[in-house]
């Protein structure tokens, strides 16, 4: 079964394990495919990342519907619906990659073209390579060709979608599109799904295998950590104060900060690297524009750290945009890690409805270590480093399936699920299948509601620690099949 090599690669479930598993399965009267791709799924380690980029209208959303095959990023009638959530993950002839759709982050208030181009930007950022969507009916347009500039900069591989390809008339204009000079424009029709096959195939030649970067295999590489929050928050100030001098424009208007670069800092006698990206351009006096340029930033250090340092300003209510980007990083799997800054600035009052705010706005965050930090005194910095460290920790666990099924037993039998509809579900057994973040593939005679799954998953970070990690729970519920002798 080929699906016995996939498993290796995190080194989640060894061998042994993992047979015994598939037995137990079997004996259950599961699927055993369908057992293994789900184990396949929650096992994977880092996948490469392919970004489609395009002008709004040009079917990116379509396409990415086909690519993934079930309509999940939902596209909207109203142009311009901005979504948080961006990746999704794919299956192609069994390769797995994930996908970052830009679709959902078309928004006018920064005229078409800068916003087409920010967005390019931070996908290019993010991926290891790149789809390009063009409207073939309509041709190359100056937004095309500013996106095409942008593309050859930044040196990735690079495969031309010419979209909307729905008869031989249209075959002519891809045709056309020889002369953007990105080589050969795959003609597609993202709505019937015509082309989608020879593009997928292109797409995947120029995908890497594994991802370049290693996350943490890399022996001594410096951990990548994430240092976001709401524009204004103080990250320059932040990060200043732990390399030790100003190597970070900062300036008192908001969104000036320029230049990624990847700072190596030294931080309680560890070298760990911070990711930046502050090459995402911000045009300042596009107000309306800077929430934009921040969430797309915030999703490309993300996209490429282990840790998040979610730094929050103390002095302030909790703003909406403080959870939004506390859920980007739970979304996108990273260890979390909450600093709460300028704590030295407050008086008793604000302190005490600060921990009222606290408990009723970051309830999903609860595991997250909190450090009380000053961005500008630099007190408090060398607290970051055990929390960080806890954190990765955390991230990396991983429980060994007899302990978690002894322990699933247990909760079983003290807290079964309550009785729907004349039956009572039960968690059968289960495993964790990947760590970076913890992932567990949970097996039940039925189906466990949302209040249930909670539960178990307030237990399992009880038992087995978790701190500043995400964990993901899946659960597979067994056909009616009755069981196989």
């Amino acid at each position: 079964m080929d699906q016995h090599d996939q498993h290796g690669e995190t080194g989640a479930l060894g061998d042994a394990e993992y047979a015994e598993f598939m037995e137990l399965a079997a004996e259950e009267g599961f699927d055993l495919e369908e057992v293994a791709d789900d184990l396949a799924e929650a096992g994977h380690g880092p996948l490469p990342v392919l970004a489609v980029v395009g002008r709004p209208n040009v079917g990116k959303s379509t396409l990415v519907n086909r690519i993934i095959g079930r309509r999940e990023a939902v596209v909207e009638d109203k142009p311009g619906v901005t979504r948080d959530r961006v990746t999704y993950e794919a299956n192609w002839n069994g390769r797995r990659f994930k996908i970052v759709d830009t679709g959902g982050w078309e928004q006018d208030v920064l005229g078409i073209d800068a916003s087409v181009a920010a967005q390019a930007e931070f996908a290019i950022e993010a991926a290891d390579a790149v789809v390009f969507v063009v409207d073939a009916t309509v041709g190359a347009t100056d937004t095309d060709e500013a996106v095409v500039k942008l593309l050859r900069r930044a040196g990735k591989p690079v495969v031309l979608a010419a979209n909307k390809v729905d008869g031989p008339s249209a075959e002519a204009d891809a045709a056309a599109l020889w002369n953007l000079g990105l080589g050969e424009p795959f003609p597609v029709s993202s709505l019937h799904g015509r082309g989608t096959g020879d593009l997928l195939d292109a797409i995947l030649d120029v995908l890497p295998e594994a991802p370049a970067m290693t996350f943490g295999d890399v022996v001594g590489g410096p951990r990548r950590i994430a240092l976001i929050g709401r524009p204004n928050v103080g990250k320059s100030s932040m990060l200043n104060k732990i390399a030790g001098e100003d190597r970070v424009v900062v300036n008192e208007i908001a969104g000036t900060t320029r230049d990624p670069v990847d700072e190596l800092i030294e931080l309680g006698g560890i070298t760990w690297k911070f990711i930046d990206t502050a090459g995402i351009r911000r045009r300042v006096h596009l107000t309306e524009g800077a929430d934009y340029y921040a969430s797309l930033r915030t999703a490309a250090a993300l996209e490429k750290a282990e840790v998040a340092v979610i730094l929050v300003d103390v002095a302030e209510t909790l703003a909406e945009q403080d959870t939004r980007i506390i859920s980007m990083a739970v979304e996108a799997g990273r260890a979390v890690v909450i600093a709460y800054n300028k704590w030295d600035l407050l008086d008793e009052e604000r302190r005490y409805y600060l921990e009222r705010e606290i408990e009723r706005d970051l309830v999903q965050v609860q595991w997250a270590p909190r450090v009380n930090v000053s961005a500008r005194t630099g007190r408090h910095m060398e607290k970051l480093v055990p929390a960080i460290e806890a954190a990765l920790a955390g991230w990396e666990t991983r429980v060994p399936t007899g302990r978690l099924n002894a322990f699933l037993g247990e909760i079983v039998a003290a807290h079964p699920h309550p009785v729907r509809g004349g039956k009572q579900p039960r968690i059968l057994f289960g495993t964790q299948a990947g760590t970076k973040p913890p992932r567990f593939v949970l097996f039940a005679s039925g189906f466990l509601e949302a209040g249930y799954r909670r539960f178990i998953e307030r237990r399992l970070r009880e038992e087995f620690g978790f701190t500043g990690t995400p964990i993901q729970v899946s659960v597979r519920v067994r056909e009616k099949r009755g069981r196989k002798k």
